[in-house]
């Protein structure tokens, strides 16, 4: 009897670890990466709503419908150029996923994505400026591009306004009118600077 109920346990165990490893990432999945060689570009990372990720050395790539597995294969030979060891050892984890409840997809959310210290949605409830949003995410990050961050909208037939900020300016006390009232929806890019910015 105790043999048949170890057996069982064994074979829920096994279809949940091939339910796990089956599941496909989506828009909103939250996912914890890391290079053995490289600690400092371990992050946490959330799919946007184009299905993809930002990623230091590797930039936006495309995740949504991948395994997570099929995404580290990606995320290997996009970052491989930069390391000599060719067995770079890269791990991407699913953190979590979005809740499958209704009333959390009715609440209006933003999207955070790039060189913030959290990226991810924010739900907004009221008015909610550019550098308000970015201050949720916990500040622009070290490899952050300041001058070239980004906030898409989709507009009414589905086509996408792109509104540019120059957060050093602003820092400063110029460039005051870039600082929209965000919409929800509103995805925030924060691009990695290039090497001579």
């Amino acid at each position: 009897m105790r043999m048949i109920g170890v057996l069982a346990c064994l074979g829920f165990l096994a279809v949940s670890a091939t339910t796990a490893f089956a599941q496909t990432l989506k828009p909103g999945d939250t996912l914890n990466i890391t290079v053995l060689q490289d600690p400092k570009l371990d992050r946490t990372v959330t799919v946007d709503p184009g299905g993809k990720v930002a990623f230091p050395l590797a930039g936006h790539i495309r995740a949504s419908g991948l395994t997570p597995e099929a995404f580290e294969n990606i995320l290997k030979s996009k970052l491989k150029s930069n390391y000599k060891d060719d067995n770079l050892d890269v791990t991407v984890a699913v953190a979590s996923a979005p809740k499958d409840i209704p009333e959390e997809d009715l609440k209006p959310r933003i999207y955070i994505t790039g060189e913030v210290l959290r990226p991810g949605p924010y739900v907004v409830r009221q008015k909610t400026t550019l550098m308000q949003a970015i201050s949720l995410a916990g500040g622009v990050g070290t490899y952050a591009a300041k001058r070239r961050i980004q906030v898409r909208r989709r507009v009414a037939n589905g086509d996408e306004s792109i509104f540019v900020f120059d957060y050093s300016a602003y820092e400063v006390g110029r460039d005051l009118e870039g600082n929209i009232v965000l919409r929800a929806g509103d995805v925030i890019m924060v691009p990695e600077r290039t090497l001579f910015e």
